[in-house]
Order: structure tokens, then C-alpha cells, then sequence
């Protein structure tokens, strides 16, 4: 493979619902980039891409998986990426390389729920978008209909360039208005012949054109006002005005297509080549908000966006050059940790194919192997070099499980596997809570975490299981309560001896300290020595007050009476979660001359505080999430009866770009499997992300529930 120049590339991301047919897309454009000389199928197995067993098993993708053409003396990068929301995170580091999308249309189901979740995602990644219209040569399919259903979701975006001839089973051409050519194919193997437009036609072709002209020259002054003048555009003008257009995102070409065969993928590669942006006139953000140019002439620099592990490579990294020039045998370095790295071997990827190749330059697309920092997400420079790019904002889990081998001596091994499949994909997070003593594992909804149990199960042979999280709950206090407790023991030789009296206070947010309460009735105003305030780990405060006076308790106990606060904060007394927002004041208490020592203050702390707490309004603090769900309008009573079946507090509604946006804070724990749930009842037409907020108190009949539950655990146990 020759090396290409920065403006001879060309880097594109085919989206779209799944089974909208963008594989068998990809299949065709590499069959007439030369790279393959028979095109597979999705159904035979066969495809460049869709190349892994699972895939393979489930027909459809799951991967991104980066391909090639060279088509046009253009060096023409592909990636194809799921057409399922579960596993978008293919698209999203795909959009962090790509300049333009294809957004693949099913003309047999018209915009799908899948079409509008990409198109949405395009837009939130400011993604220069072109509509190809594909399967208009199924039974079903319908060109009307599809086009009322793009000009629903996508208002004035879509501007035809190509009507087809012959929808359906016979579809065998297409009129195209920019080139104002007929487009005749005579088999099933992209052999076309350009013909002049039928009589029949003309007068369609030429209202669209005219239309095509309009919307051209809208986005150029000076087109506009020879637009004004004339009433024409030559060909490289429109395709001009089409340019500027589709980078301001403000319009989307539509193509037809049969990708089955082959009909219009010339067509479409060939406009993306003349009219779609180059690398060279992307600007890539850097970590603190710099701008670089895309430029071979510029110190090298790369950015990871995707790794895997592959049989007989080991681990792959999957790059785009970003500035310079990349060659064989370099050695760069990741600026953010110092690790050093030599580039053995520089590979153009065609999915499992891989063409050994001397160098790349700025703008291209390739992979190495056996990096040892080289991680997704990673930027790779020149020695010296300071660029670190800016990282990939990859979506927040949406599904959350607890795992655990069906073995216990499979634990390391599940662990390990768990982790070079989350290196692989940054969008499952795997982590072990301490607090819970459970390994969680989240990701983008069920599809996503079964996909990582058949992998588990198949690639690692280890049987799993999973089950619903527990949920990190908090303890606090409401009201003002005192103890006191005394450690005595006697066992011969040197005894044990403390004594201890506090008192606790929930900490307000907003209310003053105070040193005047009234316990049992009577007024206690405590003196005040010393005070420290600790945030903790696990959320909110303590505050710990030294009120003792006339020496009833040695200074240097103090720290032990803390310890035994601390201890019993990190096992709450009602179900064992963690306490927190409570402000202790030591005021009292007795030691021996010589039995007393350091763990008699722990214990006689910790009961003490133990004591205390059950006589202050404890209360259980669950964590509140704000969730934000879109959905097609229809669905919005049902989602909103939904989440007010889960305990959600409705917080707002509004629309945006014809769909209802739901915005809710709901309880952690009413969450599971809810994105399984929303999927049943919109027909998966409906998307939702979630953040954590805060802890809220839960209510009465869910604390006795909790308790209950504790007390059977602990009597278990």
C-alpha cells in the first residue's frame, strides 16, 4: 500500500439501527476498494467485519471494527459500528476519529428507533452526517414512506441528491440530481452504466435539482447570489454549498442503495470523496482546550481509540494519527505517565486483515501490537512532546450486577478476564465495594453485560452468576441523644478500664453549632476544648468535640475515643451501611491509674456511640439518582407511571428535536434492570442516562423493611 497524503484521506463511521444493513455496506465498499474480490454475507458468516464468534452467532455487530478501501487515489477509512444502544461506545471512540458519519437507513422500516438514537448521538458529538437509504431492493420496501419518516425526525436536514427507479425486488438504478445521470445496474455486482435520464423522469429530476440548488445555496453568499442571478449552479458548486452544509450539520444528502448489490456504494464513496472533509480541516481538541491542525509536518503524535486482544497479536492498538508523520521503529512516549514505547509494526486494519505498512501520516487510521502503555484513551508522542488529547466522554453506565464465579477458586481468573474486557471497552466498569463485599459490574444495558457473561463463559470457561447489588446505603441521626458506657474487665494481671459519655448531634446543613442542649430534661451547656471535623471517605462529615474538663479523661486517650467513633461509623449500628453527618461531643468519663489504656477508650467509645445512636432518630439514607429519560411522546405517560411506580420524585418535562425529555430523581434501588424495563415498554424507542445525586432519608415502611432484613441476615449469620 502506497502512503497517503493528509488530504487523500478520508475517515467515516457507518451508524444506524441494527440490521439497517451497514456490514453488508461495508462489505461492498471494500469490495470495490479491491481489498476483498468477493463480497461476504451477514447470513453466510463470511464479512470482513461482524468477524467474531459472537457476532457471528448473534448476526449482527457488536464491535466497531476499523476496515479500509482505496478508492479515487483515496485512502478511504471505515468503521463500522453496532447499530444497537447497548453497546455505542463503538461509536463514540469512532466519532473521536472519524470527520463524517453514514447514517444507514432501512427503506423497509423507514427511520427506526435505532436511527434517531444515532442521529441524536452524531449531533451530540458534532458529527457531519449523510443519509444512505439502503435494502430499496426489499419487498418491503417503500422510498415515500422513508422519506416522510427522515423529514419527521430530521425536519429540513434531508436533501435529496438520488431518487431510486424501480423500488422493490426489480430495483435496479437510480436517478441522480447533482450529476443529473441515470444510473443503470446490470447485475448484482455493482456493474453500472450511465445513462441519460428517462423521459419519464426528467421533470422529477430537474424539480429536484432545482431544490438540491436552493439548499446549496444557502450556505455560501456568493452562491447564493449567483443562485439569485442565474438560477444555476454548475455541478462543482452545488457540491460546494453541499460541503459547507453538511459540516455545519445543517443538512443531510440522502443516497440510494441496495448494499445486497451493490447498487449506489460507487456513488456514495465517490461523493464522500469529493464533497465530505478531509482530516485536514478537523481541529483536534487537546486536554486543556488547545486546537491543533492536522498536519504531516508537525511533531508525531498519536491517539488510541480502541484496544483488543487478538489470536496470534496478542493486544491491539487501534490509532489515528493525529499530527506528523508515523514510522516504523519510532519511539514515543505517553505524556501523562512517562511510559516509554517503541512502534515495532504499523498495520492498515481490514478487520482480522492486517497490511504491514513503513509509516502513516497525520490524519490516517492504523493499528501496532504489544504496546505496554498503549491503553484506549491514550495519547502517544514524540519524545519531548507535551500534546495530551483530549479523553474520549464516553456515556455513564446505565446497568449495574453484582458477578461472582459459580467456583470460588475461579475469583482471579474471573477478575483478570474482567478486566481486559473492560481495557477493550472503557463503557463496562468493573469494581469491587468493599462496603457491599460484592464485585459490581456495570455497563450500557442487559445485552451489554450478557455479552460479557458469554465471554466469560466461553473465551475464559468460567460459569458466573449474577444478581441484583446490594445497595450502598447511609445511617444518620435526626435528633440530639446522650450514653454513656463503661469497659471493665478483670482476667488477673493488668486490667482493662474506660469510661465514656457523649453526646450526638445530626450535622444540618445551614444550622450553627451549638454547646446548650437539654437532655432528660435537664440543660447541659458543655465546654468547649477542641474541635476537629473530618470529611469522610464514604460521604458527609464527622465532628469530633472535646468537652472534658478537669482531667477525668488523659488527653491521650482522645485519640482512641476517636477511633472507637470511627469504627462504629463504619458499621452503622442499625443494618451495618456506613454513618455519617453527626457531630460527637465527648463531655465526660472515668480512668484507672492503671488498668486503663487504649483499647478500653476504643470499646467503651464505640458502645457508647453504639448506644447513643439508637436512641437519636437514626434514619437510613439511600442514594438518589437524577434520570433523564428521551422518549417519542407517545410513550410519555407510561414512562412517567413507571418511574412513579419506582419511587421517582418527577422533576421536569420539555421537549427537544420532536422528542419528550423526562427528568426525575429516583432511587438506586428501584433502578435494577430498569433499562430492560423502558426497552419493553417503548419498543425500544425510548433512551435514559443517569448521575448520582445525593442521600435522601428513605421512607418509614422501606427503613422496616431494611431492618427486618438485617436482623434475619445477622441471625443467619
Amino acid at each position: 500500500m502506497k502512503t497517503y497524503s493528509t488530504k487523500d484521506i478520508r475517515n467515516v463511521v457507518l451508524i444506524g439501527s441494527t440490521r439497517s444493513g451497514k456490514t453488508t455496506l461495508s462489505e461492498a465498499m471494500l469490495y470495490e476498494g479491491k481489498v476483498i474480490d468477493r463480497r461476504g454475507s451477514v447470513e453466510g458468516k463470511n464479512t470482513v467485519s461482524d468477524n467474531s464468534e459472537i457476532e457471528q452467532i448473534n448476526q449482527r455487530s457488536i464491535y466497531a471494527t476499523p476496515l479500509y478501501a482505496e478508492f479515487m487515489d483515496t485512502k478511504f477509512n471505515i468503521i463500522d459500528a453496532p447499530g444497537a444502544d447497548d453497546f455505542v461506545g463503538g461509536a463514540i471512540s469512532a466519532f473521536r476519529v472519524c470527520d463524517t458519519a453514514i447514517l444507514v437507513a432501512n427503506a423497509q422500516q423507514g427511520v427506526e428507533v435505532g436511527t434517531e438514537i444515532f442521529a441524536r448521538y452524531a449531533d451530540k458529538y458534532n458529527m457531519p452526517v449523510i443519509l444512505a437509504v439502503n435494502q430499496l431492493d426489499g419487498d418491503k420496501a417503500s422510498w415515500e414512506g422513508t422519506l416522510d419518516s427522515l423529514k419527521e425526525a430530521f425536519g429540513q436536514k434531508p436533501v435529496i441528491v438520488q431518487f431510486p427507479v424501480n423500488v422493490g425486488a426489480g430495483f435496479d438504478g437510480f436517478v441522480d440530481v447533482l450529476k443529473m445521470k441515470y444510473y443503470h445496474f446490470k447485475d448484482d455486482n455493482g456493474t453500472r452504466e450511465d445513462l441519460p435520464i428517462p423521459e419519464s423522469l426528467q421533470a422529477q429530476a430537474e424539480e429536484l435539482r432545482g431544490e438540491l440548488i436552493e439548499r446549496a445555496a444557502e450556505f455560501d453568499d456568493g452562491l447564493m447570489e449567483k443562485y439569485f442571478d442565474t438560477g444555476v449552479l454548475t455541478e462543482d458548486e452545488i457540491r460546494k454549498g453541499l460541503g459547507i452544509g453538511i459540516r455545519e450539520q445543517a443538512i443531510y444528502p440522502i443516497f440510494c442503495l441496495s448494499a445486497k448489490k451493490d447498487i449506489g456504494v460507487k456513488r456514495l464513496m465517490e461523493f464522500t470523496i469529493r464533497v465530505a472533509a478531509s482530516p485536514a480541516e478537523k481541529k483536534e481538541l487537546t486536554k486543556d482546550g488547545v486546537e491543533v491542525e492536522c498536519k504531516a509536518d508537525a511533531p508525531t503524535t498519536l491517539f488510541i481509540y480502541k484496544t483488543a486482544v487478538e489470536q496470534h497479536l496478542g493486544e491491539v492498538a487501534y490509532f489515528k494519527v493525529m499530527t506528523g508523520k508515523l514510522v516504523e521503529g519510532q519511539d514515543l512516549e505517553n505524556p501523562e505517565t512517562g511510559d516509554k514505547e517503541r512502534i515495532t509494526a504499523i498495520y492498515a486494519v481490514a478487520g482480522k486483515k492486517k497490511e504491514k505498512v513503513s509509516e502513516l501520516v497525520a490524519g490516517d487510521l492504523g493499528c501496532t501490537v504489544k504496546l505496554r502503555a498503549g491503553k484506549t484513551d491514550a495519547t502517544l508522542a514524540q519524545l519531548g512532546a507535551e500534546t495530551v488529547y483530549e479523553h474520549i466522554k464516553f456515556p455513564k453506565p446505565r446497568y449495574r450486577t453484582a458477578i461472582k464465579p459459580v467456583e470460588q477458586k475461579d475469583d482471579e481468573k474471573m477478575n483478570e478476564a474482567l478486566n481486559r474486557i473492560s481495557a477493550e471497552d472503557p463503557t463496562i466498569i468493573v469494581e469491587y465495594s468493599k462496603e457491599l463485599k460484592q464485585t459490581v459490574l456495570k455497563g450500557q444495558g442487559e445485552q451489554h453485560i450478557n455479552i460479557v457473561k458469554w465471554r466469560l463463559r466461553n473465551e475464559n470457561k468460567i460459569e458466573i452468576e449474577m444478581s441484583a447489588p446490594r445497595i450502598s446505603y447511609r445511617e444518620t441521626i435526626t435528633k440530639v441523644s446522650a450514653a454513656n458506657y463503661r469497659h471493665k474487665k478483670q482476667s488477673g494481671g493488668a486490667g482493662q478500664f474506660g469510661e465514656v459519655h457523649l453526646l450526638i448531634c445530626p450535622i444540618v446543613e445551614g444550622q450553627p453549632m451549638t454547646n446548650k442542649f437539654k437532655i432528660d430534661g435537664k440543660d447541659l451547656v458543655l465546654n468547649v476544648k477542641g474541635q476537629e471535623s473530618f470529611d469522610l471517605p464514604w460521604g458527609g462529615k464527622l465532628e469530633f468535640i472535646n468537652c472534658v474538663v478537669g482531667g477525668a479523661i488523659d488527653a491521650r486517650f482522645m485519640p482512641a475515643i476517636l477511633k472507637g467513633i470511627n469504627d462504629k461509623m463504619s458499621e452503622g449500628p442499625l443494618t451495618g451501611s456506613l454513618a455519617r453527618d453527626i457531630r460527637v461531643y465527648v463531655y465526660d468519663g472515668k480512668m484507672h491509674p492503671v488498668d486503663s489504656n487504649e483499647i478500653s477508650f476504643v470499646l467503651a467509645a464505640r458502645n457508647a456511640f453504639k448506644e447513643a445512636f439508637r436512641s437519636a432518630g437514626p434514619k437510613i439514607m439511600e442514594p438518589i439518582y437524577n434520570v433523564e429519560v428521551i422518549t417519542p411522546g407517545d410513550y410519555m405517560g407510561a414512562c412517567m407511571s413507571d418511574l412513579q411506580n419506582r419511587r421517582a420524585l418527577i422533576e421536569g418535562m420539555d421537549t427537544d428535536k420532536g422528542f419528550s425529555v423526562l427528568r426525575a430523581r429516583v432511587p438506586l434501588a428501584e433502578m435494577y434492570k430498569y433499562s430492560t424495563a423502558l426497552s419493553s415498554m417503548t419498543s425500544g424507542a425510548a433512551t435514559f442516562s443517569m448521575e448520582f445525586a445525593d442521600y435522601q432519608p428513605v421512607p418509614g415502611d422501606v427503613q422496616e423493611k431494611l431492618l427486618k432484613a438485617y436482623m434475619e441476615q445477622e441471625s443467619e449469620e
